[in-house]
């Protein structure tokens, strides 16, 4: 290789190295922030909860509206309709409405559940728009024009919210005048079903039980996660908030945002939890991560400037810059993999000294294992133990094999404006309980390039560990595996029919595994 091909290496070697270390450094300042707020604000919580539901007289308690989305998801429909009308507060003061945009036999499924429950006195009704225009943030916008709640509880169509939900969240929505959201934390349904659901529950775990409470109770700008929470009629209609906007693929993250400039504020509830279903198979775990990534960089673009405008804490500034743009960090993962291997011929002509050499992958690791550490020490604070440190492999195999996936649909949230909001397939799976979804996720070519990858990191693997770079050799080591193990899990298939169990509706008990993991 000639200088100019060596120094643009060194360049994105030492670039990727400083951004992913920078990320890594964040989770770590997170966990920091989340462990000197959690108990007081776990008891502070729970005392104005005792006290709301101990003085306030049932005629008293606020109306709720409950928004169910729903597009073609039959495996889930009949059961979420069934969980929410069994949802326990008083008596003529919760609403529901099923906003189905199907076009498939869901439709049917949806007018038989909520017929059956109409006749015995639950005030649910199913709405249907004329197109599906905005997508979920169309249908949430459209329903709320003629909802009555003074709150609007939204949930998904694979959740499963205990029937105490709103009996918890009502009241520390009412302690504050000021509170816009109020989002409760998300459980698994089915955390053992495969290495693959482990891997993603130990993932979401992290995000839940120790971001979102690190931001909302140190003064820092959160999110509503789309679902399991609570909003405020009045923050969404606030003329500075602007409501739900379909020009984003993450409507969920942008009216945060937005309401949050405006003035309102955000709480999270770590007790709070509502259990929901995991992607059970690569293809639909790849459809939603792309969703997600593309739609946080495309609120990033939209709004980033604005927040750096705002009348906001420096710290909320950066904060939220990172939180936005975190889904870069596939990129730069991406373009480690890609440069290590060239980056021992610029060690080798003595372009870069060995200590910094040395040093630049000691800082690689130490970032590598940030997400291994909080994600670890998340299940602990959920009464698990670190029974976590078992599903560290699979998840750090799974996150640098989805780096190719995710960095592609970044470069799109960086171009695109709006964009088909791809519904993420679900069959109803609980505990252990697999099932087959008959939708099917539109597949592509990108796993030849993964298996290709894979091959890369394997030769590189194999010229690291023979110049004893043995520790570095690890972390190729999982690219090797990631990318050749999502790669073929990702590859084209011939469709079979789903099993004539995937569409019976699930039983309406559910049986929550400990967080701990075994049953």
């Amino acid at each position: 290789m000639d200088a100019v091909p060596l120094w643009i290496v060194t360049i994105g070697f030492l670039v990727a190295t400083l951004t992913l270390a920078m990320y890594g450094l964040h989770l770590y300042l997170l966990l920091f922030l989340f462990r000197r707020r959690v108990k007081d604000r776990k008891r502070q919580q729970r005392d104005i909860i005792a006290e709301y539901q101990k003085t306030r007289a049932e005629d008293s308690w606020p109306v709720v509206t409950t928004q169910i989305p729903i597009y073609n998801e039959s495996h889930v429909a009949p059961r979420i309709i069934e969980v929410v009308a069994a949802i326990d507060y008083p008596e003529g003061k919760h609403e529901i409405q099923v906003l189905d945009d199907s076009d498939d036999h869901t439709c049917s499924l949806v007018d038989t559940s909520v017929r059956r429950l109409a006749a015995r006195g639950v005030d649910i009704k199913v709405i249907r728009r004329p197109s599906r225009t905005g997508y979920k943030a169309g249908a949430l916008a459209y329903g709320l024009a003629t909802a009555q709640g003074k709150y609007v509880a939204v949930f998904d169509a694979d959740f499963v919210p205990p029937a105490d939900f709103l009996r918890r969240a009502i009241p520390l929505l009412e302690a504050s005048d000021d509170l816009a959201c109020l989002q409760g934390r998300w459980q698994h349904l089915n955390r053992e079903e495969s290495w693959l659901t482990r891997a993603q529950a130990l993932g979401i775990d992290g995000h839940f039980a120790i971001e979102q409470g690190a931001r909302a109770w140190n003064g820092l700008l959160m999110n509503f996660n789309g679902t399991a929470g609570v909003w405020r009629r009045a923050a969404i209609d606030d003329p500075n908030v602007g409501g739900w906007s379909g020009d984003t693929l993450t409507e969920d993250l942008d009216l945060s945002y937005r309401a949050q400039m405006a003035g309102w504020k955000f709480d999270y509830c770590l007790d709070l939890a509502c259990p929901a279903e995991l992607p059970g198979n690569i293809t639909a775990l790849k459809s939603q991560q792309r969703r997600w990534a593309t739609g946080s960089i495309q609120v990033a673009c939209k709004l980033l400037p604005r927040i750096w405008r705002a009348k906001l804490s420096l710290a909320q500034k950066v904060e939220a810059t990172l939180h936005l743009t975190h889904y870069s960090v596939a990129v730069w993962m991406l373009i480690l993999a890609l440069v290590a291997r060239p980056m021992l011929l610029v060690f080798s002509e003595g372009r870069i000294f060995g200590e910094w050499f040395w040093l630049a992958w000691t800082v690689i690791l130490l970032s590598a294992f940030a997400p291994s550490t909080v994600y670890a020490y998340a299940r602990h604070t959920l009464g698990g133990g670190w029974s976590g440190l078992r599903t560290i492999p699979s998840m750090l195999v799974l996150g640098c094999g989805i780096c190719v996936n995710n960095s592609l649909a970044v470069v799109r949230g960086l171009s695109l404006r709006g964009g088909e909001f791809v519904r993420t397939p679900k069959s109803g799976s609980m505990g252990g309980d697999a099932r087959a979804s008959s939708y099917r996720v539109m597949q592509n070519k990108m796993w030849l390039v993964e298996i290709l990858l894979g091959v890369y990191s394997l030769f590189s693997f194999i010229v690291y560990f023979r110049q004893y770079h043995r520790l570095f050799s690890f972390f190729l080591f999982l690219y090797a595996i990631g990318f050749c193990l999502i790669g073929w899990a990702s590859r084209p298939r011939r469709s079979r029919p789903a099993p004539k169990s995937a569409i019976e509706v699930p039983p309406l008990s559910v049986d929550v595994v400990p967080e701990g993991g075994a049953r």
